[in-house]
């Protein structure tokens, strides 16, 4: 190749599209849009990513997540049903450690569990009041939901068997109630009872969608304790003691209500009569979840004498059917900004072939004074490789502008790679090449005796 010449025709082509700086500008605009919108639609989708492999990180991987249904719901009773016919409500002892225990000594597929039991209380410190969630936990938990600490250190054994008043904070927690000094070692009442902070957690970002979509609680802002702690220093659900029965309104088990002898006309209220909250189960091979939590279904309903006041959900399939349905959208919104492209180079193409028109003289003359065809053909095609590549470079600096503003007016992750820089590089090269060849050729194949003749 004959650097020389290639070089000339690049200065040619350089000249003309200088000249003619509006028509190589209104040339560029379909690439600039749709470079724009390769790169913010890229960065939606990387952000949309990075959210769904954030939210596997805070339910877990391969986990079964079971949770208890306080009211249960009743069918009307028609008047054939009613009085000695009616069917006697069932006794069920919810969801319970037993429940938790008889799982994994049961089921040889499952490798951990994790009951938790979930208080709402509040927080007071040198005068400070905030509501917040007290979690009984294990230290599995930890290890399930991928929680790591940030200071301190996790709980001791005898920490656990006694229910020592310890608990281990969240970053928000910190920031609130002790903004300029160490947490550890010092104290901080929680509801009736002073806990000692022996750890803080990392912080953990959740976004409003993973709260909405996968029930998850802003963790930042909850305090952790051993789960023997919330059952001997503050409740536990699963024993009956002599306020419920002497109180008033009686208390609810299941389907099961023990009247009460108080005379009230207050109509008898569902009480959560659930041990623990929220049971997270993992299982050691993904394939396993579905058959897993068939078998834990049926193993609870016969624990819980076929009263179903339980809910199992599988959040890796959740996640999975939002990744499906966030591809698909990503694939119409990339689908999208590819037709951009393209009608961007149909544009560069349409307009070199007008200019192939009004230069029909300017190529004869090159022509007649001993420029080759290759020559054309290389002025014309790089002419449009420039526009292409120019308006390349604008709209990523376009489709970055959109990336953040759309993060920033949406409340959407989007994140901003090199490699979708250098796709949309070369894309807007290749177009400007594939669509610059049309009019090049066209421009070689002028006659030049007629083409100076051309008025």
């Amino acid at each position: 190749m004959n650097w020389e010449r290639l070089s000339g025709n690049f200065y040619v082509a350089l000249d003309a599209v200088i000249a003619n700086k509006l028509r190589s500008i209104l040339t560029a605009l379909g690439i600039i849009f749709g470079v724009g919108a390769v790169i913010a639609m890229l960065a939606i989708g990387n952000g949309a990513q990075q959210e769904i492999l954030d939210q596997i990180k805070l339910v877990g991987v391969n986990n079964i997540v079971i949770e208890p249904i306080v009211e249960q719901e009743e069918e009307n009773l028609t008047e054939e049903s009613s009085g000695e016919d009616q069917e006697k409500k069932k006794f069920t002892p919810g969801l319970s450690l037993k429940d938790a225990s008889a799982i994994t000594d049961i089921i040889p597929t499952i490798e951990k569990t994790s009951p938790e039991i979930i208080l709402e209380t509040y927080i007071i410190k040198r005068g400070i009041r905030r509501t917040t969630k007290l979690v009984g936990v294990q230290p599995l938990y930890f290890e399930l939901t991928n929680f790591e600490l940030s200071q301190g250190k996790m709980f001791t054994e005898e920490q656990l068997e006694t229910g020592a008043p310890v608990c281990i904070i969240g970053r928000a927690v910190q920031s609130k109630f002790f903004p300029t000094e160490a947490p550890l070692g010092k104290t901080i009442k929680c509801g009736a009872q002073w806990l000692e902070v022996v750890g803080v957690l990392e912080e953990r970002y959740i976004s409003d969608q993973s709260i909405e979509n996968l029930g998850i609680r802003n963790y930042n802002m909850d305090i952790y304790t051993p789960i023997q702690t919330v059952l001997i220093r503050y409740k536990n659900r699963d024993l009956i003691t002599s306020s419920m029965l002497s109180g008033g309104g009686g208390i609810s088990r299941g389907r099961f209500f023990i009247a009460s002898t108080s005379n009230d006309a207050d109509e008898d209220k569902v009480v959560n009569y659930h041990q623990i909250d929220r049971l997270t189960v993992q299982v050691a091979e993904t394939d396993q979840l579905e058959t897993t939590a068939e078998i834990i279904s049926r193993m609870l309903k016969r624990r819980h004498f076929d009263v179903v006041d339980y809910e199992i959900t599988i959040p890796e399939l959740l996640l999975k059917q939002q990744q499906r349905t966030k591809n698909i959208f990503n694939i119409v919104l990339g689908a999208i900004a590819g037709i951009s492209l393209v009608v961007g180079g149909i544009g560069i193409m349409n307009i070199m072939l007008a200019s192939v028109l009004e230069r029909i003289k300017e190529i004869g003359l090159r022509l007649a004074i001993g420029a080759k065809k290759l020559d054309i053909i290389q002025q014309f095609l790089i002419e449009a490789v420039m526009i292409s590549i120019s308006g390349g470079f604008i709209g990523v600096l376009l489709g970055i502008g959109l990336a953040l503003v759309i993060s920033k007016i949406a409340d959407i992750p989007t994140i901003i790679t090199p490699f979708s820089i250098i796709v949309s590089f070369g894309v807007a090269a290749t177009v400007g090449l594939i669509f610059g060849i049309t009019p090049a050729r066209r421009a070689a194949s002028q006659d030049p005796i007629t083409s100076l003749r051309y008025e």
